[in-house]
């Protein structure tokens, strides 16, 4: 069964080296949008990856909730996340404007 776990950490941004405050939900830069690939499940650091996470697209649900689609440089492992209050919304209407196609 999934379960999300609650992990606070603070991280300096390996894309763009912005010093980031975790609040336990924090997934991706804000500054850049890049994030990495730790998890299997959401916050439970299980992945053996590691790679970066390249934002590909920015998309709002039906519900109205706002997300990042990220894929994996290394794995092409693919995760969308919630877009945070704190993003860089420059970043997020220019990913906006990239439709993701996810894979067949």
């Amino acid at each position: 069964m999934k379960r999300f776990i609650r992990n606070i950490e603070d991280f300096v941004c390996e894309e763009c080296g912005a010093r980031v405050t975790g609040s336990g939900y924090t997934n991706h830069c804000p500054a850049c949008l890049w994030s990495k690939h730790v998890d299997e499940n959401p916050g439970d650091r299980a992945s053996l990856c590691g790679g970066s996470m390249e934002p590909q697209s920015a998309l709002v649900s039906s519900g109205g909730v706002s997300r990042i689609i990220h894929k994996c440089t290394r794995c092409g492992f693919i995760r969308a996340q919630d877009v945070a209050k704190e993003d860089n919304m420059e970043r997020l209407i220019e990913l906006s404007e990239q439709p993701f196609q996810y894979p067949s």
